[in-house]
């Protein structure tokens, strides 16, 4: 079976350049082969079934990698105006919460239904429950082997995701090591966008609790990496959008690493502590474990409280100055020891992959094997949260569609 473009993986990037080579090439011959049942599983999940579909701040300065420089070229020529277009053309018109964009549906199901219902009326062939096992090349060709069949292509993308979701999404990094034992070079995977695991005693008399906080990432008191906004206490940790942007800069040895909440970014420890002195005056009658009530969630006011070293059966009058600019200082810094992260299951992306170094950031396609292109998570590319790395996979995507209707 011979064909123009075999793809190998329909996920957010194999789908959208199976559609845009069809587009740009009609009479182009594309095979999509898919290891799960259906196309778009992990696609269908993202946003909590909402899927942030790209950002309005997409720039380099959001991507992370061995050389984050490598997207720039891409996101650039496909940018999110790029990315409207391409959807609007088939079907997905765009809705904006602030900087982020979503489907007018709010539902990631109808992006993957549009990309299948535009590719199958664009005649690419889908092939779902087809792993690839092999890939060789054969008389200026590419052989790729699924099973006991064999297809014969021109040219060769992978779109293959790696190991965030797990096997239950398709996620299984195999075509990574099946390309490494090819020879290609790699960087080491870590789960990114992840919940942080902490120690448990003070976060399970929090746990459900959900707070704003300017979250820190700390390593042996060097801050690495910091975000503000809902953090969710969990039995395990710490998780929310903040904790998961600065969860990719966790060191893979997490030792001496912390996570430092302020719950009041705004103002000074000096202007947080004088406020807790004039509600010391007007509240002295009350009990402390009654202190935050009004000002702050009560549990998690009293937790405070007990970790500044305070007897909760106290009054608020007992309260002396060394007491209040104490409890300021953890509420400007309610620091956790962090232990590790909930690991490739619970993560949105994998950071690490194929080292770019090897690919040409144009075309996406390898410097050493011509008509072989690499396009999504596989590479070493991974964004922050909130519709960058679905960015990501349809502007590396668009750019190898590029390539390939113009070498064809």
């Amino acid at each position: 079976m011979k064909n123009d473009v075999i793809i190998i993986g329909g996920g957010a990037a194999g789908l959208c350049a199976a559609v845009a080579l069809k587009k740009k090439s009609p009479r182009l011959s594309v095979r999509l082969l898919e290891a799960m049942p259906r196309v778009g599983k992990k696609l269908a999940l993202t946003g909590n079934g909402r899927c942030n579909i790209t950002n309005r701040d997409i720039k380099p300065g959001r991507y992370h990698g061995k050389n984050p420089e490598f997207c720039r070229y891409a996101l650039e020529k496909y940018s999110g105006y790029e990315t409207e277009c391409f959807f609007s053309g088939i079907g997905v018109s765009f809705s904006y919460e602030g900087e982020k964009a979503y489907p007018s549906s709010f539902q990631a199901a109808s992006v993957v239904d549009c990309l299948r219902f535009a590719a199958d009326e664009a005649g690419v062939t889908v092939m779902t429950e087809t792993k690839v096992t092999k890939i060789q090349t054969s008389g200026g060709l590419f052989k790729v082997i699924a099973g006991n069949m064999n297809f014969m292509a021109k040219n060769v993308i992978i779109a293959a995701g790696l190991l965030s979701g797990g096997d239950r999404l398709g996620c299984d990094g195999e075509m990574l090591e099946l390309l490494k034992k090819a020879g290609f070079k790699a960087v080491k995977l870590k789960p990114a966008i992840v919940q942080l695991k902490t120690g448990t005693d003070t976060v399970k008399q929090l746990k459900g609790i959900k707070t704003d906080a300017l979250v820190t990432l700390e390593k042996d008191g060097k801050a690495l990496k910091t975000d503000f906004g809902e953090v969710l206490f969990c039995d395990y940790g710490l998780s929310g959008p903040p904790v998961l942007q600065v969860s990719g800069a966790l060191p893979e040895n997490p030792a001496g690493c912390t996570v430092s909440l302020d719950l009041y970014p705004d103002i000074s420890v000096e202007e947080l502590a004088d406020t807790l002195f004039k509600r010391a005056k007007n509240l002295g009658a009350r009990q402390l474990d009654e202190f935050f009530t009004g000002m702050l969630n009560k549990r998690l006011g009293q937790v405070i409280l007990k970790a500044a070293g305070l007897k909760l059966s106290d009054y608020v009058s007992s309260l002396d100055s060394g007491s209040v600019l104490k409890t300021a200082d953890f509420l400007k810094k309610f620091r956790f020891n962090v232990t590790g992260t909930t690991g490739f299951l619970n993560s949105q992306v994998t950071s690490g992959g194929l080292d770019t170094s090897q690919f040409d950031s144009k075309t996406m396609m390898s410097r050493e094997c011509p008509g072989l292109y690499a396009i999504g998570e596989i590479l070493d590319i991974d964004g922050d949260c909130g519709g960058f790395n679905l960015q990501w996979a349809w502007s590396s995507a668009l750019c190898a569609a590029d390539a390939i209707t113009g070498r064809k």
